[in-house]
């Protein structure tokens, strides 16, 4: 093995503080730990050992830090003046830890604990810290051996100590209390206790990641749903991959398992299958095993026992088998903790945990998982959990005659409920002592019309013997229905025009031939006539368009123009003739007639017609009838830019829409209300609760790739304007693969908005990288424009990630397509700055600050030209003062660094040859100073003229010059260019005055004449 200099070790840990946590990292750690101790430099040998009980503590293998922290506290007691005042308190606060650690493992001995917590207690005491940090020890201790009373007296003391510079953070306390809370019952404690740490108030290196995890199932048993799932978006994307945190992992598992989110359970487990393993810390082990238990034991109970999930020790399992020895090895921990605290307090709860029931029947997410494949026990448990969700307004009676009653209404009102009740009779009938014939024919024709509706190739068969069987039972009117009903299904399947023509002949020679007092009679022949309209329109088409003909619109423009008048003219009679009778079908005919007018241009039209046929279903007591046209007038008034009436016909076709069972029309009228309230841009809460429930809909309805990915986008922007930038971005992160097929205009926009979204949870590197890919994307299109923004937005996070090349390259290809457009100058500018710092970020040598200043002067160029051909436009005024105000930063970056030379008070033996060649003389750093200062006055005297807007921008200004002033020895000068802005500012109506401006005026006035 080769010995590593001291040079080795000391790179080496600092390598290792910036490494990812995990088993490489404390491996690595172990490592320099022996080396430093082989080379003998007991300091080093303390710093190694330190950074060794770091790695461990932020990894899982938390329990291996006791015997390093033991090497360390011998260290000490060898020899405490060795140890500098951080590295004792560095010393005391990891005993914390390990008191935790000591706690957390089952193999030390209950009295070998308490004499640890002992010690910890004594040599706080002698330090003259607080007892608070070791009550909160002994609490834990205390509660999982079963001593409640001395847990509650520990709990209580722990408040009543001082907090001092070793109790833990506010967050983290306060972390520990409401978990005390949950233990004794009382949720809604907790969470007021937590309330600091979820709003952000109070935040540390592992919080609020831990208690967004642990107060999920609180919120859940409390009722606040929409908190809890707000907390599972943030908390795992927070606490995903860090190994650290694999408990709260644990925790989100268990989330989606007793939410209806089984799938989303699953991914969060394959993301970490490299942890489903024997963890070192068995507490941790226990936690995130146990999460996972309860999603394994949830899928069994749902047939997905032999399903795949992840491997075990390199072994593939299935969910049963996962199951099973993730359960022994968790029962055996929890015996192994029992053991040694001589209760069985810790098996009791694991037992507990892993039996709970779901706390929801399914709480939509708004993240997008792969379904689950359907077995029967899943769909049992989707329809009982989803049975609150789902429109249910026709319930099944308990008689068997009423029952086939109520099922013959909805079927004849058209009502969406009316499958169900049919299915419910179909499913009793069998038990009926002598069924009625006519049921056994309603029944026929159900399946009739279910295979017309799916294009079986039977259905033409189904629908005749229905026909034949009604015609049997004297049923004249239900036969002369499946015979339009077979004129429709030969359109559907493509048959020939003339066969189709027949059969329309013939069902409406069915429905005329009914007995005049047949009370159905007008209707059969008014469905009829529509059906014709609507289908010869169809057959119109088809025959001009020809064998050959692919549809294309130039070809046929007047055609299809004359097409459109000629239905336009039938549904006008039609609706004349109908307008006193069938409500429900003129109403059908108007929505038609509204959407030939949209076909046709006629936007102006088309709205009243909508409203018309809404109004005319609703009188019709049939309110389902009017989503459609109402969505798509609410659509249509979007356009025409009169958004109150487009919320107004949206929301009662939301209202309306009640009793749709169909999933589809569902999502579309919530995603619809969506849209035009986020539009809106005050109502983004309520906009991202109709886009959460309209994803939803779409995924039942088999859509998630489409209306689904739509609405998680409608969903991430609403979440964006609330604030909520994590959600945003982990539903739009979800919903990526679908919305990139949606074609380049949305993979763009989509592309840009993760990226910002991402920007604004400071990672920078992801967001670059969707800048770049959304950029890739633009490359052929005719305007560069967008190219040039994406690429800048890409390099401003590249820099902000610290990667300079990188950065460079995109702001450089950024200017190239800026300059190509001639029509983004302060964009252009804003690169050449960019580009001017970024030459400066690794060293302020002589050639480095001449780029800098070469970038700041083309800069400047380009103001001054696009300002000649626009002398009066503030944004490029306000860049050119902003220009001059960075360049004077930049000359000062190099006077600050560079300093001096050593003629002005260098060693005498220092001569000129061993000065460094970027040094300043005097005369030099003079020169510099006295152009700041001459730039920094130009600046300001841009922004006074550019108004009060402007106001700290030129104070800034000149704050600089002035103390740069005061760095010349002349602090009178700088002083006075203050005075100035003071009697300005004294002069200003109160009105005008900023609050800020004189305070800061006189403080900076009053430093430099005591500088003076």
């Amino acid at each position: 093995m080769t010995t590593l200099t001291r040079e080795e070790i000391v790179r080496g840990l600092a390598e290792n503080r910036e490494a990812p946590n995990g088993a490489a990292r404390n491996a690595h750690a172990e490592a320099l730990a022996g080396a430093a101790e082989t080379n003998g430099d007991r300091a080093l040998f303390r710093e190694a050992l330190d950074n060794l009980i770091t790695a461990y503590l932020y990894s899982s293998e938390s329990s291996k830090m006791l015997v390093p922290f033991a090497r360390l506290l011998q260290e000490y007691d060898k020899d405490p003046g060795a140890f500098s005042e951080w590295d004792a308190h560095s010393l005391f606060w990891q005993f914390k830890w390990v008191a935790s650690a000591i706690s957390d493992s089952p193999g030390i001995p209950l009295e070998s604990a308490a004499g640890w917590l002992d010690e910890m207690e004594r040599r706080y005491r002698i330090a003259g810290y607080s007892e608070r940090p070791v009550r909160e020890a002994e609490l834990w201790l205390a509660h999982v051996t079963g001593e409640d009373e001395r847990a509650e007296r520990a709990f209580r003391r722990w408040l009543a100590a001082e907090r001092d510079d070793m109790s833990d953070c506010q967050a983290c306390e306060l972390n520990g209390q409401g978990q005390y809370a949950v233990v004794q019952g009382d949720d809604a404690e907790a969470l007021e206790l937590w309330k600091p740490v979820l709003t952000g108030e109070l935040v540390c290196a592992e919080e609020p990641h831990r208690v967004l995890a642990t107060s999920l199932l609180p919120l859940l048993r409390l009722g606040r749903a929409d908190e809890a799932r707000s907390n599972h978006l943030r908390g795992y994307r927070m606490a995903r991959g860090n190994e650290s945190l694999l408990p709260s992992v644990g925790r989100h598992i268990e989330f989606c398992a007793l939410t209806g989110n089984e799938s989303r359970g699953l991914e969060i487990l394959a993301e970490h299958a490299a942890h489903v393993a024997p963890l070192a810390n068995l507490d941790d082990r226990l936690s995130f095993h146990g999460g996972i238990l309860v999603l394994l034991r949830r899928l069994e109970e749902l047939g997905h026992g032999r399903s795949p999930a992840v491997p075990y020790e390199g072994t593939p399992r299935t969910v049963s088998e996962l199951y099973e020895v993730l359960h022994a090895g968790c029962l055996d921990i929890a015996r192994q903790f029992d053991a040694r605290n001589r209760t069985t307090r810790v098996s009791d709860r694991f037992l507990a945990r892993v039996g709970r029931e779901p706390l929801v029947g399914t709480l939509p997410l708004g993240v997008r998982s792969a379904e689950l494949p359907r077995t029967d026990a899943a769909r049992a448990a989707a329809t009982t959990a989803s049975a609150s969700a789902v429109p249910t307004p026709v319930v099944a009676p308990t008689g068997f005659t009423e029952l086939v009653e109520r099922a013959r209404g909805a079927r004849d009102m058209g009502h969406p409920g009316a499958d169900a009740l049919w299915a419910e009779v179909a499913a009793r009938v069998d038990a009926q002592p002598d069924p009625d014939p006519l049921v056994r024919t309603d029944l026929a024709d159900q399946q009739a019309l279910a295979a017309a509706r799916r294009g079986a190739e039977e259905a033409p068969q189904l629908l005749a013997a229905v026909r034949d069987g009604y015609r049997a039972l004297g049923r004249a009117e239900r036969a002369a229905l499946a015979e339009l009903r077979l004129a429709s299904v030969a359109a559907q399947s493509g048959a020939a025009p003339a066969q189709i023509r027949d059969l329309l002949r013939i069902a409406l020679r069915s429905a005329e031939a009914l007995d005049a007092a047949e009370p159905l009679r007008v209707r059969r022949i008014a469905l009829a006539e529509l059906s014709a309209i609507r289908v010869e329109s169809y057959l119109r088409s088809v025959e001009a368009a020809g064998p050959d003909d692919h549809h294309q619109d130039h070809h046929h423009g007047g055609d299809q123009e004359h097409a459109h008048g000629e239905l336009a003219a039938e549904l006008t009679a039609f609706i004349s003739a109908y307008e006193d009778g069938a409500a429900d079908l003129v109403a059908e005919a108007e929505e038609m007639l509204g959407r030939v007018a949209l076909a046709q241009g006629d936007t102006e039209r088309a709205v009243p017609l909508l409203a018309t046929s809404a109004a005319r279903a609703v009188a019709a007591g049939r309110p389902w009838q009017a989503v459609d046209p109402l969505v798509l007038r609410a659509g249509v008034l979007t356009s025409l830019d009169r958004p109150e009436e487009a919320e107004e016909a949206a929301r009662a076709g939301l209202e309306h829409a009640a009793e749709l069972t169909d999933a589809e029309a569902q999502g579309v009228v919530r995603l619809t209300l969506a849209d035009i309230l986020l539009r809106r841009g005050d109502t983004a809460q309520e906009a991202a609760a109709l886009a959460l429930a309209g994803a939803h809909w779409f995924d039942r309805a088999g859509l998630t790739a489409d209306g689904g990915a739509q609405a998680r986008l409608l969903l991430a922007r609403a979440y964006a304007r609330e604030e909520r930038a994590a959600e945003a971005a982990e539903v739009l992160q979800s919903a990526l693969p679908d919305l990139l097929e949606h074609g380049d205009q949305q993979a763009v926009f989509v592309r840009e908005f993760l990226g910002d979204l991402l920007r604004r949870l400071n990672e920078p590197r992801p967001a670059a990288e969707q800048y770049l890919l959304a950029a890739e994307v633009t490359k052929g299109w005719e305007d560069p424009r967008p190219q040039a923004s994406l690429a800048q937005s890409a390099a401003d996070t590249l820099s902000d990630a610290g990667l300079a090349a990188e950065a460079v390259a995109a702001y450089e290809r950024a200017l190239e397509l800026h300059r190509l457009t001639g029509e983004a100058p302060v964009a252009e500018v804003r690169v050449l700055r960019s580009l001017a710092w970024l030459g400066l970020r690794e060293e302020v040598t002589a050639t480095a600050v001449e780029r800098a200043r070469g970038r700041m002067a083309e800069a400047a160029e380009v103001l001054e030209a696009a300002l000649a051909a626009d002398p009066g436009a503030p944004e490029l005024r306000s860049e050119l003062a902003q220009t001059w105000h960075q360049l004077a930063q930049v000359l000062d970056r190099h006077v600050s660094t560079n300093g001096e030379t050593a003629e002005d008070g260098a060693p005498a033996d220092a001569g000129p040859a061993e000065a460094p060649a970027d040094r300043l003389s005097h005369a030099e750093a003079d020169a510099l100073r006295l152009e700041e200062i001459e730039l920094w006055d130009r600046a300001a005297r841009a922004y006074a003229a550019l108004g009060p807007d402007h106001l700290r921008d030129r104070f800034q200004c000149l704050n600089n010059a002035a103390w740069t002033e005061h760095e010349r020895g002349d602090a009178k000068a700088g002083a006075a260019r203050v005075s100035t802005l003071v009697d300005e500012a004294r002069a200003l109506p109160e009105s005008e005055l900023p609050d800020w401006l004189l305070p800061s005026a006189e403080r900076l006035l009053a430093q430099l004449n005591d500088g003076a």
